[in-house]
């Protein structure tokens, strides 16, 4: 299942899978979009020595192969309950308000359910979340390894009744990242759009 944006612009991009030379210059986005307190949240203990779920870390790039937009996956559980864990989502601020957050969201989520996967936990702001199907109506009995603030703690089902019950503590449960990660040496563009430059 793939999702195609198209939007008036200036400047087209396409989003695909994550490559192992990605990796700095996806760092250096997070730290220009996020900050340096992103280390700090409580998202990254789940994250933190771990991979991402096979073949669910994305990026954006635009028309001269530049990296814009990150998002990944990651494997958790709560309980005996597989899920997903998605973060960090982030655009290159001076591209920000152009689509490319949404068409991260979009095929990360399409992706997943592709893979069977039945439900992805966020932290993160309900109003703008929630577009792509995610609420914390089924989140209550989860936990973080930290602090978090509840109305922030967010779920989408992706198979009916994944989050049903759901109640315990979020645990990692991925890959374990080594010296030498494996990535996939060659992309194949999924969703291309257009991007309007902002002054």
């Amino acid at each position: 299942m793939t999702t195609d944006l198209s939007v008036f612009s200036e400047t087209s991009f396409v989003v695909g899978e994550e490559m192992q030379g990605d990796a700095n210059v996806r760092e250096a986005l997070l730290d220009r979009a996020m900050g340096e307190g992103r280390r700090r949240k409580s998202s990254e203990k789940l994250r933190c020595g771990r991979l991402p779920s096979a073949g669910l870390a994305f990026v954006a790039r635009d028309d001269s192969e530049r990296v814009i937009g990150s998002v990944r996956l990651w494997d958790v559980s709560c309980g005996a309950r597989p899920m997903l864990l998605l973060g960090p989502l982030a655009v290159e601020p001076s591209c920000a308000g152009q689509g490319i957050g949404t068409a991260l969201m979009q095929h990360a989520i399409a992706r997943a359910a592709d893979m069977d996967h039945g439900a992805i936990i966020l932290v993160g702001d309900a109003s703008y979340y929630a577009r792509f199907g995610f609420s914390a109506d089924k989140t209550s009995g989860v936990m973080m390894p930290g602090p978090v603030e509840r109305n922030r703690l967010l779920g989408c089902e992706l198979k009916q009744g994944s989050l049903d019950g759901a109640s315990g503590l979020l645990i990692p449960r991925g890959r374990r990242a080594g010296r030498r990660q494996s990535y996939t040496t060659a992309e194949r563009p999924i969703v291309e759009g257009r991007l309007v430059q902002v002054a």
